[in-house]
């Protein structure tokens, strides 16, 4: 299956989104562990987590750049 360049940067989006989404549920329930361990694993979740976002935005913009790059070479940009 083929994705356009389009496509892949909405899903992306939306991806990271949802990533971020956990993220910010993540941090605004440690305050409510009182277990250091409990505590120590929940900030190692919210970081897998906004890594994986940060993946998401990598991808989303990277698709957007090819884009960008390839509009510009059909406009006959002889500078690239």
């Amino acid at each position: 299956m083929k994705l356009s360049l389009q496509m892949s940067i909405g899903f992306a989006s939306v991806f990271a989104l949802v990533c971020f989404a956990v993220v910010a549920s993540g941090l605004l329930s440690l305050s409510d562990i009182t277990d250091a361990a409990e505590r120590a694993d929940a900030r190692g979740y919210v970081g897998f987590w906004a890594f994986l976002g940060s993946i998401g935005v990598v991808v989303a913009v990277a698709s957007w750049w090819l884009t960008r790059g390839k509009g510009a070479a059909a406009d006959g940009d002889a500078s690239r």
